[in-house]
């Protein structure tokens, strides 16, 4: 692990400063909630699975 961590300083600071602003930062997670005991939502998830199930099958 404190390999990876030199590894990484070092990539970090060996990078120009003119690509450093084309560096993404890591983009935060959404946080998303949703009710999944909702009839709307085990129907969406049954549409989903079925629809799935086909594409499989057509694949075949």
């Amino acid at each position: 692990l404190a390999s990876c961590t030199v590894l990484t300083s070092t990539l970090l600071t060996s990078v120009p400063p003119e690509k450093a602003s084309a560096v993404k930062p890591q983009e935060q997670e959404e946080e998303v909630d949703i009710d999944l005991e909702a009839p709307e939502t085990e129907k969406a998830a049954l549409a989903i699975q079925n629809q799935f199930r086909r594409f499989q099958k057509k694949k075949k």
